[in-house]
């Protein structure tokens, strides 16, 4: 038979010894999987992400082969690009820009960056303030209400400055020039909290391109996915709650931080280093 099929006598029995043998593909399709078993909400991990699961495991293997492997298991998600809803005022136009496209930051509490979404919900509409630092990605501080009116984002002032107090005097906070940030309420809510107000120039949406990403990234993770229009208002409420501060904060894979360590980690990894270095 192998001379018929022109083939070696021991590569046909090497075919046979390991024909029933798992190939490296199937191998690494199992790591993958087992990842997504970590945690359900990893399951919106992509290339880039799931790469970075790999490396932090120990596994090496290229981005074409992981691209190609999930690729295979049909796993691969399609992009959705959430639009942004507040408004710009004229009266106010010239405000500086203190951070100016510059999202990074040396330490924890010094830029801020915060934006309003809407989520269409069974009963209504839920509209979400967050605030994000700029330092490792942090969801800080969110409010959900029913309407997108000046008290929602004062809310998530208050919220910080009853978390971390002192601590945010003299730091950054950017937002748009939505009418809510730039009324006297919310100032006087800023300069309570010590807090120095910066905001994007109007119509220019990459002057907060993190923040904008982080809602992006909550609402094709997981308010898509959920079907957020079937649920109520409280429900979906909790279910933001919970990915955010427990999933988002402390598991996911951020793609800003060193080695793709989550927010949370980052931060406390970063406080241990200094420590034994002092």
């Amino acid at each position: 038979m192998c001379k018929v099929l022109n083939i070696s006598e021991s590569g046909y029995y090497r075919w046979l010894k390991n024909r029933n043998k798992p190939t490296a593909r199937q191998l690494l399709s199992v790591k993958i999987q087992e990842i997504l078993d970590e945690h359900p909400d990893n399951d919106n991990y992509g290339i880039d992400r799931m790469e970075t699961a790999m490396k932090q495991k120990g596994v090496s293997v290229s981005r074409r082969t992981i691209y190609r492997t999930m690729s295979e298991m049909g796993i691969i998600h399609k992009r959705r690009t959430p639009r942004g809803i507040t408004k710009a005022t004229t009266e106010i136009q010239d405000r500086e820009n203190l951070i100016k496209r510059d999202f990074t930051a040396k330490e924890p509490l010094k830029k801020l960056l915060s934006d309003i979404t809407e989520v269409q919900c069974y009963d209504g509409k839920l509209y979400i303030s967050a605030v994000l630092d700029c330092y490792n990605g942090e969801a800080l501080s969110i409010a959900m209400d029913n309407n997108m009116k000046k008290e929602l984002c004062i809310r998530t002032v208050e919220e910080l400055r009853l978390q971390y107090g002192k601590k945010l005097c003299g730091a950054i906070f950017h937002s748009d020039r939505g009418s809510q940030y730039t009324s006297e309420a919310f100032k006087e809510a800023l300069a309570g909290a010590g807090l120095r107000q910066s905001l994007s120039g109007t119509g220019h949406c990459f002057d907060n391109a993190r923040m904008e990403s982080f809602f992006a990234t909550l609402k094709k993770e997981k308010i898509y996915r959920i079907s957020a229009y079937k649920l109520t208002r409280e429900q979906v409420k909790s279910i933001i709650f919970r990915y955010v501060f427990v999933y988002y904060n402390r598991i996911r894979i951020n793609s800003f931080n060193p080695g793709g360590l989550a927010p949370v980690a980052y931060r406390e990894w970063a406080r241990s280093a200094i420590s034994n270095a002092a």
